[in-house]
């Protein structure tokens, strides 16, 4: 092969490539503008509330008060710890104090279930619920007043399995901290909003999941993911075995960014991806041509030709479009550094990905996780940075 048809070769996967990163810059800012929020009818049945707790982040106190303030008629928080002494417990009890009238419990219990210790904890909180609507959220996640309305909703259709929220990123600690809320706002929820618009319903997010007593128990309950990674996403694909719908609620939520380094940033936006991976393997492979900025860039250095050039200026406008029409929706002010913020992120982004590809090793607050698919989990005090296939390890 000669080196003209080389060059003509490179120029042709450069255009390609550059058309793909610009094409999906423009399905994303679609995505994005379709969205029209209308929350509908609200609920007013019971809803027991179930807060896994662990330790005091900045801003617990906020967003455990926002479900407090609930305009809900009948609800009920019950809040779990595994250690007395947990610093949230402070918090807890100073809402107890300030809203009298709102019934919460709080739950201690050390009992471990099973390697994933959130689990552990909702089944230990879990039997204090008395009512038969619930609703999981994590502790970083902050709500308006009518979030329990909004998002219980749609559990009056019995078809519906589960009932999930988007969140946006509330940065909380300076420069790292804002890159890592542009993954959550730029990124992870524009590529949401694309797949549930041809048609996909396969998540289920941290921020929300809320679903009827009866439907938990026809999954075998939580004991059904004592071992499993990503629990809130195989939630709902159990739910969705049994031929149940997932909802994505209009509503959006709040949860806080609180990396203040470039290692704390990357280690939990590694986890994310990993994660997503052993979720499905084989569309992550692809998530590449999502990374808008990098993606332009090299596709321009391979072709060189106008029409690289016009695509490449096509999607960086989709994608900065994409940014700032994200940021109006939130009412929030323009900021003009974070032109050169996105393609940043978008690089940041590549690279993490790339090693995503090469184990399958995760840190989430004090364990060691392999995530590598939904299947019983191994402990051990030490073990390769690849796991089988359908296993997720925990190792304290």
């Amino acid at each position: 092969m000669t080196f003209s048809m080389i060059s003509h070769w490179l120029a042709l996967a450069g255009t390609v490539l550059t058309g793909v990163a610009a094409g999906y810059a423009g399905v994303a800012l679609q995505a994005v503008l379709r969205v029209r929020p209308d929350r509908g009818g609200a609920a007013a049945a019971p809803v027991s509330v179930l807060k896994p707790l662990h330790g005091a982040e900045p801003g617990l106190y906020d967003n455990l008060r926002s479900f407090f303030e609930q305009s809900h008629p009948t609800f009920q928080l019950v809040f779990g710890v595994r250690d007395p002494e947990d610093p949230a417990v402070a918090v807890v009890r100073r809402l107890q104090a300030e809203f009298p009238a709102v019934e919460a419990q709080l739950v201690a219990d050390a009992r471990v279930h099973g390697t994933n210790l959130k689990v552990s904890n909702l089944l230990n909180i879990l039997p204090q619920t008395r009512h038969d609507l619930l609703v999981l959220a994590d502790s970083d996640i902050g709500v308006p007043a009518d979030y329990l309305a909004s998002v219980t909703a749609p559990l009056a259709d019995p078809g519906v399995g589960i009932v999930t929220c988007l969140y946006r990123g509330i940065p909380r600690a300076g420069f790292w901290s804002r890159l890592g809320a542009l993954f959550i706002d730029d990124w992870f929820a524009p590529s949401v909003r694309v797949s549930h618009g041809f048609g996909s319903s396969r998540f289920g997010f941290g921020s929300t999941i809320a679903l009827r007593r009866d439907a938990l128990a026809a999954i075998g309950g939580f004991d059904r993911l004592r071992d499993t990674l990503a629990d809130d996403f195989w939630l709902g694909e159990l739910t969705r075995e049994r031929g149940l719908r997932t909802v994505l609620s209009d509503l959006e939520v709040t949860t806080d960014v609180i990396e203040r380094s470039l290692p704390e940033l990357w280690s939990h936006e590694l986890r994310w991806l990993r994660t997503i991976r052993s979720i499905e393997s084989a569309g992550f492979a692809f998530l590449f041509v999502t990374f808008t900025f990098p993606l332009l860039a090299l596709g321009l250095v391979l072709s060189h030709n106008r029409w690289s050039l016009v695509l490449a200026g096509m999607g960086a406008l989709a994608r900065l479009v994409l940014h700032f029409r994200q940021r109006r929706r939130r009412r929030e002010p323009f900021v003009f550094d974070e032109i050169v913020l996105v393609p940043l992120r978008d690089t940041l982004l590549l690279a993490e990905w790339a090693v995503a590809l090469t184990g399958w090793q995760v840190r989430w607050q004090n364990q060691v996780m392999y995530a590598s698919g939904p299947g019983p989990a191994q402990s051990g005090p030490q073990a390769p940075d690849k796991a089988p296939p359908s296993q997720a390890r925990y190792f304290h």
